[in-house]
């Protein structure tokens, strides 16, 4: 028996059951479904100002909490959720919906969708909210859902991983939940969040010398997101014995 599947003996046969390759929740789905919606309508059927009309209203933009609410729109109070509904490219989409694919069909499987629906808005405020602590003031877009992915990241580190590091796509949602004090001495745990947290302070560090592509990025969302996500699962968790498929 491994980690992959089940296998069964039988006729001199071995019968090996392995995982669906593409088995995926079907709340994730429909959310995979609307953020692929929002971007056809808004690349092909609005015009040029209507979606800056859309961009100026619903993506967030950190200096808005630097202005008196009074004089201005509601943008500030929709937009730390709204902006995660919205991408720069397709390029930039696909690439948030194959981690999401990655990450949040576990996290959807053991916290159910209405669990998740919260957790989605809450950890996009939490990564505009770290990044608007660095860029106060600063009258720039931020788009896209890479905060809540780096969420369901941060909340995956708490309990995907096995004691043999293997990941099983189909039941890692069983697993019981690590302490931060287990996360923290789990060595799968600590290459996987080592890695992550490199790979953004060298997107950060080329921002800081003048990198285009490190500019486009809000790497600062995705440290507040994963960090949101790690430390306040617990909060979302409903445990393994109580784990929801869909």
């Amino acid at each position: 028996m491994s980690n992959d599947g089940v296998e069964v003996q039988g006729g001199g046969a071995d019968i090996r059951r392995r995982e669906p390759a593409f088995n995926l929740p079907g709340s994730l789905v429909v959310v995979l479904a609307v953020l692929i919606a929002i971007h056809v309508v808004r690349t092909y059927l609005l015009s040029t100002s209507t979606d800056e009309f859309v961009l100026l209203h619903f993506a967030f933009i950190p200096g808005r909490y630097a202005i008196p609410f009074a004089e201005q729109d509601l943008g500030w109070l929709w937009s730390p959720v709204t902006y995660s509904l919205l991408h720069g490219s397709w390029e930039h989409l696909i690439f948030n919906a194959f981690w999401m694919v990655a990450f949040g069909a576990p996290v959807v499987r053991r916290i159910g969708l209405l669990r998740f629906f919260l957790f989605w808005c809450l950890s996009a405020a939490a990564a505009v909210a770290f990044h608007t602590v660095l860029h106060w003031g600063a009258m720039i877009l931020v788009v896209g859902a890479s905060g809540v992915v780096s969420g369901l990241m941060g909340a995956a580190a708490r309990f995907v991983f096995s004691p043999s590091g293997r990941i099983s796509r189909q039941f890692a949602h069983l697993n019981r939940r690590l302490t931060i004090g287990e996360a923290l001495s789990n060595r799968s745990v600590l290459v996987f969040s080592g890695i992550w947290f490199l790979t953004n302070f060298l997107i950060g560090f080329g921002q800081v010398f003048g990198s285009a592509e490190g500019g486009a990025i809000a790497w600062e969302a995705h440290i507040g997101g994963f960090l949101f996500g790690f430390l306040f699962f617990p909060l979302f968790d409903v445990g393994a014995a109580e784990t929801r498929r869909d």
